[in-house]
C-alpha cells in the first residue's frame, strides 16, 4: 500500500516553472483520464492552483503506483517539456510525509498567504474532479476527507484564519494602495470572471472604486459577474481599447498563454500617451508578457511579486502555528493508524476465514460421530469451539493491530502469511 505526492509549489519553483506545469480544469480532467489508463492500479488527484501543481497518488500495491520519474515524464509529455528539466523542479513526499503535506496544504499553512480561505475550496474541487472521473478511489477518498476535516479544525480551533487574508486582499491592500491614494476616480479593467477576479474587485469596491469594466471570453460569465459586483460587461473584442482607458488592470484568466503580448500591447501603449498603468497579473500561466514591465509607465506585478508581503503576513501568524501544527500532527497520526490497520485487513480476514473453515469442518465431523445428541449439548459444543478458536487467534491478531499503530507491520504480516500459508 502506497500514498505519495509529486509536485512543485511557490516554495521550490518560480512562477515561470509553475505556469509551464499548470492545468486548467479541462486539462486536469484530461490528465487524470490519461493517468488512469497509463497506471490502472493507481488512484490520482491533481491539485493545480496559482501557487502549486501537485499530483496525489495511491495504490493498494506499491509496484502499481507511478514513481517520481513516472510523474515527471508524464508532466513533461503532457506539457511538451524536457523530462530532465521537469524532474529537477519536482518534490516528492511518501507515506506519512505525503499525508502531512496534504493536511498542511488544505489547512492553508503551506500557502503563500497563510490562512487564506481559497485553498480549502480548491482542495475540495480537485478531489471532486477526480471522483467524477473515477480517478480517486477509497485510499484518496479517506485522505481527502481527512484533509477537509483538518482544515475545519484549524479554522475553528485557531486564530490563523481570523481576518482572513488572501492574495487579492494583499494585491489591493498592499500594492494598489501603495500606488494610488484614491480609487473613486480610477477606471478598473478586470480580465477574467473567476473567483480570484471577483474577490479582487470586491476589495477594490471597498476602496471606493466604481468604474469597473469586465471582459471575459464567455460574455455570459462577464455579465453574471458584472451583475454581482456592480460593474459593466464589455465585449472581449474591446480589450485593446479598454487597455487604453484603464488605470488599473486585474487579470485572472485560465488562458494557457499570454493574452496581452509585447506586440499586441504596443498600439495600446502609444494611445495611452504615457499615462501610468497598474497591472495585477494574478493568473498562472501569466496573462501579460512580463516584458511589458520594461515600459516606464507600466507597473506590472505577478503572483511572485507578492511574496515579500505574504512572508510578513506569515510572521504575524506565527503564534498560532504551534496549535495548528499540533492538530495536523494528531490528525496525521490518526490517519496513518487507520491506513496501517487497513493494510492488515485482508490478512486478518483471510486468517479468520481459514480458522472458521477448519472449525466448521471439525465441528461437523464431531457432531456426526456422536449423533444422536441433544440440541442443548450440541450448542454448548459449538460455543466451546468458538471460544477455543477465538482465544487461539486473539494473541496474533492483537499483536498485528498493536504493531499497526506504530507503522505498517510488514514483519508480522509476512510471518502470518507464511505460517498459515495465506494467499
Amino acid at each position: 500500500m502506497k500514498v505519495h505526492v509529486v509536485g512543485c509549489s511557490h516554495h521550490n519553483a518560480s512562477v515561470q516553472v509553475r505556469e509551464k506545469l499548470a492545468f486548467n480544469p479541462d486539462q486536469a480532467r484530461d490528465a487524470l483520464r490519461l493517468l488512469r489508463h497509463r497506471f490502472p492500479g493507481s488512484e490520482a488527484v491533481l491539485l493545480s492552483t496559482c501557487n502549486r501543481v501537485e499530483l496525489y497518488l495511491a495504490s493498494e500495491e506499491d509496484k502499481r503506483c507511478p514513481t517520481h520519474h513516472d510523474i515527471a515524464a508524464f508532466l513533461a509529455e503532457y506539457h511538451g517539456l524536457n523530462p530532465l528539466e521537469v524532474f529537477e523542479e519536482l518534490f516528492e513526499r511518501t507515506g506519512q510525509d505525503a499525508i502531512r503535506h496534504l493536511f498542511t496544504v488544505a489547512a492553508s499553512l503551506d500557502s503563500m498567504v497563510v490562512g487564506e480561505a481559497q485553498i480549502h475550496a480548491q482542495v475540495k474541487q480537485a478531489y471532486e474532479l477526480a471522483r467524477a472521473g473515477n480517478s480517486a478511489g477509497s485510499l484518496l477518498h479517506t485522505a481527502f476527507q481527512a484533509a477537509i476535516r483538518v482544515a475545519r479544525r484549524v479554522a475553528n480551533e485557531t486564530a490563523i484564519q481570523q481576518k482572513r487574508v488572501s492574495i487579492p486582499s494583499v494585491a489591493v491592500g498592499e500594492f494598489a494602495k501603495g500606488f494610488f491614494e484614491r480609487f473613486d476616480d480610477k477606471q478598473v479593467l478586470v480580465i477574467g470572471a473567476g473567483e480570484m477576479g471577483e474577490e479582487t474587485v470586491r476589495y477594490l469596491r471597498d476602496e471606493a472604486a466604481t468604474d469597473i469594466a469586465i471582459v471575459n471570453r464567455s460574455r455570459e460569465r462577464a455579465e453574471a459577474l458584472a451583475e454581482r459586483i456592480g460593474g459593466r460587461a464589455e465585449p472581449w473584442e474591446r480589450l485593446e481599447e479598454l487597455l487604453v482607458q484603464a488605470d488599473i488592470v486585474v487579470s485572472t484568466t485560465g488562458a494557457s498563454e499570454p493574452i496581452v503580448t509585447w506586440d499586441s500591447f504596443r498600439a495600446s501603449h502609444q494611445a495611452r500617451a504615457q499615462r501610468p498603468l497598474f497591472i495585477l497579473d494574478l493568473a498562472i500561466p501569466r496573462d501579460f508578457d512580463p516584458r511589458l514591465a520594461e515600459y516606464p509607465e507600466v507597473y506590472l506585478y505577478s503572483i511572485d511579486d507578492l511574496r515579500g508581503v505574504c512572508e510578513a503576513n506569515q510572521k504575524a501568524r506565527q503564534r498560532e502555528w504551534p496549535l495548528a501544527e499540533k492538530i495536523i500532527d494528531e490528525e496525521t497520526e490518526r490517519y496513518m493508524r487507520e491506513l496501517n490497520h487497513r493494510a492488515t485487513g485482508p490478512t486478518i480476514r483471510r486468517l479468520k476465514e481459514l480458522a472458521d473453515n477448519v472449525k466448521q469442518d471439525e465441528l461437523a465431523r464431531l457432531l456426526n460421530k456422536i449423533q444422536p445428541i441433544e440440541p442443548r449439548i450440541a450448542e454448548e459444543i459449538r460455543q466451546a469451539f468458538d471460544r477455543a478458536f477465538n482465544k487461539l487467534l486473539h494473541p496474533p491478531l492483537e499483536s498485528l493491530r498493536s504493531e499497526a499503530n506504530d507503522g505498517t507491520p510488514h514483519g508480522l504480516l509476512d510471518a502470518l502469511k507464511r505460517l498459515f500459508r495465506l494467499e
